[in-house]
């Protein structure tokens, strides 16, 4: 019975749109932005900019009085943690770093760090499926880095406000 109406409450749910308001998280001055990158064109700059208007931000260009997010360096690393017997390189952590800076009109810069990791296996009898499935990762990771980014676009919400 409990399965039925979990099921009923959440086909209810979905068929009449309802969904979470997230940009009523993000503080008012961060709702309006213009995106700076070095790269406009990169991977990691276009998927912030898609997570940025899924989230509700209005992306304008650069004026004076318009908050500006900064994309400053995005660095990738790679850790060997495993290796097989013929001592060759079996899995790997890929770590994705991102910094930032929100600058804020009559408010300061505030400065944004984030990181990704994931596990690797890779196999170099199958090099051209682990360069296809290690760009799958690395656009995963984009994709958290991004999101993460507007978590902490979203906890400078008390700093903004006193």
């Amino acid at each position: 019975m409990i399965k039925k109406l979990s099921l009923v409450a959440v086909l209810a749910l979905t068929a009449c749109g309802w969904h979470f308001k997230n940009n009523e998280v993000l503080p008012e001055s961060l709702r309006t932005l213009t995106l700076e990158s070095a790269d406009q064109h990169s991977e990691m700059s276009r998927i912030l900019r898609n997570q940025l208007q899924l989230n509700d931000v209005k992306l304008v260009p650069s004026s004076v009085n318009v908050s500006k997010l900064r994309l400053v360096s995005t660095s990738t690393n790679s850790k060997v943690v495993s290796v097989f017997k013929q001592a060759r390189e079996a899995e790997k952590i890929l770590t994705l770093n991102v910094e930032a800076i929100a600058d804020i009109p009559n408010k300061g810069q505030y400065p944004l760090a984030v990181s990704a990791h994931r596990t690797f296996f890779d196999d170099s009898r199958a090099a051209l499926a682990k360069s296809a499935e290690k760009e799958m990762i690395m656009k995963d990771m984009y994709e958290q880095a991004s999101r993460q980014l507007i978590i902490k676009m979203a906890a400078l919400k008390k700093e903004l406000s006193k």
